[in-house]
């Protein structure tokens, strides 16, 4: 490895021996968590988080595939954005709530919930819980489903789409709140896909019909 490490001159130094493989993943899933924090996922960038991290940049690619892996990882969610996000828009524009809600499910329910419920148990008190959430579900998820199906008032539309998803997530597997908490993956496409729908292409404009 190159001595000449990218680094910004703000970060600071880590001193010691080499890091094996596993001592340089958890130094960049604790730097990513600290970076995405504080700079928001868009504004993270490579560099930065290796930089905190003390190693080089190609590290990132070589044990995560890039940010989005990365960013997934620092999370601990088992969905992969880079392939999420074409696997949704591969189908009907009409029918992407429900492939939305099915594969949350089908994902959630495969892990019990998993970290998006440890995530949404920590928010009220946890800004990292906070930031990481929130740009899991704007920045990597709803800004580029909309900008593919070039809806109007896109902010507007990612915030009432996090409502029934965050909402879904909350209810199910923090709340535990039946019926909903034991429902079959139909039963709740069926409730909810027509408002995410909505949300995501439909008219919410407010005015009077």
């Amino acid at each position: 490895m190159s001595s000449g490490v990218d680094r910004d001159s703000s970060e600071p130094k880590r001193r010691g021996r080499r890091r094996n493989g596993a001592d340089t993943k958890a130094a960049l899933l604790d730097a990513a968590r600290e970076v995405f924090t504080e700079q928001g996922y868009e504004s993270a960038t490579v560099r930065t988080i290796a930089g905190r991290a003390g190693v080089d940049p190609a590290m990132v690619n070589h044990w995560f595939g890039g940010k989005e892996g990365l960013f997934t990882a620092a999370m601990r969610i088992p969905i992969n954005p880079a392939e999420l996000v074409p696997q949704l828009l591969d189908g009907p524009p009409e029918e992407l709530a429900e492939r939305i809600l099915r594969r949350f499910v089908a994902v959630w329910d495969d892990v019990g919930g998993g970290q998006f419920a440890a995530l949404m148990r920590s928010v009220a008190g946890n800004e990292i819980a906070v930031s990481m959430l929130r740009d899991f579900i704007k920045d990597v998820l709803f800004d580029r489903l909309l900008a593919e199906l070039g809806s109007d008032r896109p902010d507007l539309r990612v915030a009432l789409c996090a409502t029934q998803v965050a909402g879904l997530g909350m209810a199910r597997y923090v709340l535990h709140l039946e019926p909903l908490a034991s429902a079959d993956e139909d039963t709740i496409v069926s409730a909810i896909a027509p408002n995410l729908q909505r949300y995501l292409t439909g008219d919410i404009s407010g005015g009077s019909a």
